[in-house]
């Protein structure tokens, strides 16, 4: 029988002080954050751990306190055309808390003055206010109102604020973040003093993170057990590319020193270029591939990027129309779109194009919608590309489809619009709940995506794009 990894079937590992509080103990803080503070331990450079509180009740500490909060992170992709496969035991998490078992010992973290920074991952609906929460509540529901809790027992003790780093996938999270922690130290009452604290002895930064972490490798754990020598429950997989924005001052990098560890980490006083680029040309693509792809009967990003017809529509997309849109220096571009096609092309890595078609009406709206009016306002003509793919996504939500998964709202405009065909796309277009603005304003746009989709509908979509690529 082989045994759990632990720092008795592990001897030797390193110990290091901590330095972080995490919020989130699941695979992508594992693989991502405490992955790089790794990095930067492997180096002296940081020298800390983070220790992890459970953002819910049900979470990993017990597996985690089994294994002495060691586990492993494998490595595996294409990254500048060499392919990674690469296994690290990772030993800079110190131990998970649940202040719902012990919430005493979380407030405690409050004490220690070696504790920096805190960082979080409790999904895009963490960042949420909960009305009822409590500072007598032990503990509150909410991620932000656990946070003014522990923020005020700080603040209570006289100590230095944090540098707060969250991780979630919305737009200005630390902004948003530190919004509610006001809320609540205002329904709270605590005071003119501590909201002044908050403010001016904490830095609350927006991020973006960007790596993706397929997880568990549940098929593969029985091979991966015995290669190893040991069994580890908490094996984590993840693509070898990894991209941080954080938005705060110029000191932090010393701080954190992630960039001097070679990890790609740009500290900046605007991260908006940065949002900007990954959003129209990681998840614009994916986007845009979906309905032509799953017309054309495949499943995954990996089969587009092995097909020649749409790979030409995926490269040429962001080439010709994506990027030339987007305020960043060429050679940067260039060498992200590079990047992004690698990680398309990953075989580690199976992304079912179903699954990126969940509510693709407002990933479209936000992914792509912005690029093709500003391709049409700045050159006089649409994007034809972007364009095909718009006409492809409303054919796809035509009742006799199945690719359509979204919300009932969305389904039932496009049935009711799918009722008159002759008026369909004049009816959808101007339908602002579902775009924000009437799509009918924007010269040509109705005329091209009715025309593209009639294309669509007579024929199979890998026909149309042989047609529309060079």
């Amino acid at each position: 029988m082989t045994n759990r990894l632990s720092r008795t079937t592990q001897p030797g590992l390193p110990a290091y002080p901590e330095r972080m509080i995490q919020f989130g103990e699941g695979n992508f803080m594992r693989a991502f954050v405490d992955w790089q503070l790794q990095q930067m331990n492997n180096q002296g450079l940081f020298n800390g751990s983070a220790v992890l509180v459970q953002p819910i009740g049900q979470g990993l500490g017990g597996l985690m306190a089994e294994q002495d909060n060691l586990y492993t992170v494998l490595l595996n992709g294409i990254m500048q055309e060499q392919t990674v496969n690469s296994r690290e035991i990772i030993t800079s998490v110190s131990r998970v808390i649940s202040p719902y078992d012990d919430y005493a010992a979380y407030l405690a973290l409050a004490e220690d003055d070696a504790l920096e920074f805190i960082t979080s991952n409790t999904t895009e609906a963490g960042i949420a206010y909960n009305a009822g929460d409590s500072l007598t509540d032990t503990p509150p529901k909410s991620f932000p109102a656990k946070l003014t809790a522990l923020l005020h027992k700080r603040f209570e003790l006289g100590k230095k604020g944090f540098i707060i780093i969250p991780c979630e996938l919305i737009d200005r999270n630390g902004e948003k973040l530190l919004q509610i922690v006001q809320q609540y130290a205002a329904e709270w009452q605590l005071g003119e003093d501590f909201n002044k604290w908050l403010v001016e002895e904490n830095t609350f930064c927006c991020s973006l993170v960007d790596r993706i972490v397929p997880g568990y490798p549940r098929d593969k754990a029985a091979q991966l057990e015995e290669e190893l020598g040991y069994k580890d429950n908490l094996i984590v997989t993840a693509e070898p590319f990894l991209f941080w924005v954080i938005e705060g001052p110029a000191w932090l990098s010393e701080k954190l020193p992630l960039a001097e560890a070679g990890l790609n980490v740009v500290v900046t006083d605007d991260m908006t270029p940065y949002r900007e680029r990954k959003v129209h040309l990681l998840n614009g693509p994916h986007t845009a591939m979906v309905p032509l792809a799953m017309m054309a009967g495949l499943e995954t990003v990996e089969d587009v990027m092995n097909d020649e017809t749409f790979f030409r529509f995926v490269q040429e997309l962001m080439n010709d129309e994506l990027s030339p849109m987007l305020d960043l220096p060429a050679e940067e571009l260039s060498s992200y779109s590079a990047a992004v096609l690698e990680r398309f092309r990953n075989p580690f890595v199976r992304h079912e194009l179903a699954s990126i078609s969940l509510n693709s009406i407002s990933k479209f709206k936000s992914r792509l919608l912005p690029v093709l009016l500003r391709y049409q306002k700045e050159r006089s003509q649409l994007p034809e590309l972007t364009t095909l793919a718009f006409a492809a996504l409303l054919l796809s939500y035509r009742g006799d489809r199945v690719t359509r998964q979204d919300g009932a709202e969305v389904l039932e405009a496009f049935d009711k619009a799918w009722s008159n065909p002759d008026s369909f796309v004049q009816t959808i277009l101007a339908d602002d709940s579902l775009w924000g603005q009437d799509l009918t304003l924007v010269p040509g746009l109705a005329d091209a995506v009715a025309a593209k989709l009639q294309e669509l509908d007579r024929t199979d979509s890998r026909a149309v794009l042989q047609q529309a690529v060079n």
